[in-house]
């Protein structure tokens, strides 16, 4: 047996209870999420849930989460200078035009990641933690690429770090380029067969203790694929195991969904209660006394507004009379909906056109209240790999320069305990109000460098001030042409006045005409 596949088989048994609860959460939200391994390829027709109010929170909730980590309109980090370096290796004056520097990068790397498909990625991936609590992503440079809980394995050390990713997946052989084998052996329990057509591909991940690397290869039949060996530094690997909810000592995570199963299970039951019971209620059966003289076949094919003979007595009409009885599980499900509904932010949804900055951050301020650390458990697992990576690749290619990691640090500024571009822009414009409000006016421009104020404000706010903002020899050369310019209209002034005077009068003085062309020779250079 195979590396890969003898690990995959040995870590099998420790995901089955988390998967066997994954496919129950899946069922009551979204049934095509989470499967067993038997339903690939549609093996089976799925189970279809008695109510939408699963699928409705899971959504919500995974937008939402997609609008707080990844913001469309913004970075979801800052590129800045170690605060230890400035005043030893660099200048502090330098801060501001290296600020502005970082922003044009910032919008190199975002314009990257919005021109890809990593969003809709990451968005299935959300989903999934909402209601498996576990994702596998894949960073290729080719984009990113998501694995489900039932097609990877994983193990974690004692501090809760991956040592180790098994992943399986069945490819097409001619796409592999490789030919059918022997009989299959004995499948591996609760896994999926294959046909002879596709191969069980095992892609095997470890940390190399010796090197401090990742290493990963791919098997099928047995045997390691030519061309599928690959390393990795270990901060930036380009697999990245999330998790929603961790527990100590567990290698998988909980979901949002498992924490309400207990609602979900109730509500669906009711929901289904309330269908079966309507439609019992609505059914209206005719029953003809045995001695009547209308016969049922007659009234059975008489049509609408139809003339027979017959008495109204005869005909009677059965109808359930518990209607009333659903009031009860009619109330109970509205509340338990009520909580489903509050507890995956569904209560506060706001229509727009257009998410604002102000928007953003208040969708962060409310998931951190709701969801308590989930932030700080994706910036460590999602957000500062992934950035470090995409870095990493757009730096290989040579589409953004090499940043020298002594000097510059990438900020995750995603979630509500950091300062993003937008509350760096407030927090700026703030501390210049009051200062102008308490020390006033002249204090303001005496204090305060307003080239400097213009610079960290656009860098503040993300955008390129390149020959949009005067640098200050284009300042320099202004304030001069301007003083040149009153001087001149000054002595252009007292000559105008100088004129009316008898001094200045030819007729009374000859010698002031050669006089006056002295003056205005100096004054107005020739052409």
């Amino acid at each position: 047996m195979s590396k890969a596949r003898e690990r995959y088989t040995q870590l099998l048994t420790n995901r089955t209870q988390f998967l066997d609860t994954a496919v129950e959460c899946s069922e009551l939200t979204l049934p095509y999420l989470v499967q067993q391994d038997d339903n690939y390829k549609g093996k089976r027709t799925l189970i279809q849930p008695y109510q939408s109010v699963g699928a409705k929170a899971v959504v919500t909730l995974a937008a939402k989460l997609m609008l707080a980590i990844l913001p469309p309109q913004s970075a979801f980090f800052k590129l800045q200078v170690r605060d230890d370096q400035l005043g030893e290796q660099m200048d502090q004056s330098m801060r501001s035009e290296l600020d502005l520097s970082f922003s044009k990068i910032e919008r190199l790397i975002m314009d990257y990641i919005a021109a890809s498909s990593d969003r809709v990625v990451v968005h299935q991936a959300l989903k999934h933690l909402i209601v498996s609590g576990n994702a596998l992503i894949f960073m290729s440079k080719d984009g990113l690429k998501h694995y489900p809980l039932q097609r990877y394995v994983v193990n974690r050390d004692g501090n809760g770090n991956v040592v180790e990713i098994v992943t399986k997946e069945l490819i097409n052989r001619e796409i592999l380029g490789i030919e059918s084998p022997k009989p299959p052996e004995q499948p591996v329990n609760g896994d999926y067969g294959s046909t002879e057509d596709d191969a069980e591909v095992y892609t095997y991940v470890r940390m190399d203790e010796n090197s401090g690397r990742w290493l990963w290869h791919q098997e099928a039949d047995d045997q390691i694929l030519e061309g599928t060996r690959s390393t990795a530094p270990k901060g930036t690997s380009p697999w990245l195991v999330l998790r929603f909810n961790t527990v100590d000592g567990e290698d998988y995570g909980r979901g949002r969904v498992e924490e309400f199963l207990g609602d979900l299970r109730s509500l669906d039951g009711l929901s289904q209660a309330l269908v079966e019971g309507a439609s019992v209620a609505s059914k209206v059966v005719f029953l003809v006394s045995p001695s009547a003289t209308t016969k049922p076949g007659t009234l059975a094919k008489a049509g609408n507004g139809a003339i027979i003979q017959g008495r109204p007595e005869d005909v009677g009409v059965v109808q359930v009379g518990k209607t009333a009885d659903f009031s009860t599980a009619a109330n109970l499900a509205s509340q338990i909906e009520r909580r489903i509904l509050e507890a995956f932010l569904v209560m506060n949804v706001r229509n727009a056109e257009r998410v604002t900055a102000e928007e953003v951050r208040l969708t962060q301020l409310e998931l951190e209240k709701s969801l308590g650390g989930l932030f700080s458990l994706l910036t460590v697992e999602f957000l500062v790999p992934y950035l470090n990576r995409t870095l990493l690749i757009l730096q290989r290619s040579n589409q953004i320069p090499n940043l020298p990691k002594n000097l510059v640090r990438p900020k995750i500024v995603a979630g509500i305990n950091s300062l993003g571009r937008g509350q760096d822009n407030e927090a700026l414009t703030r501390f210049i109000q009051t200062v102008a409000q308490t020390l006033g006016p002249e204090a303001l421009m005496k204090y305060i460098d307003p080239t400097e104020a213009i610079k960290r404000l656009a860098a503040a706010q993300g955008i390129d001030v390149l020959n949009l903002v005067r640098t200050g020899e284009q300042l320099e050369q202004m304030k001069e042409q301007q003083t040149q310019e009153l001087q001149s209209k000054s002595l252009i002034d007292q000559a105008g006045q100088l004129a009316g005077t008898p001094l200045m009068d030819p007729s009374k003085n000859p010698d002031i005409a050669e006089q006056a062309a002295g003056v205005l020779g100096n004054i107005i250079p020739p052409q």
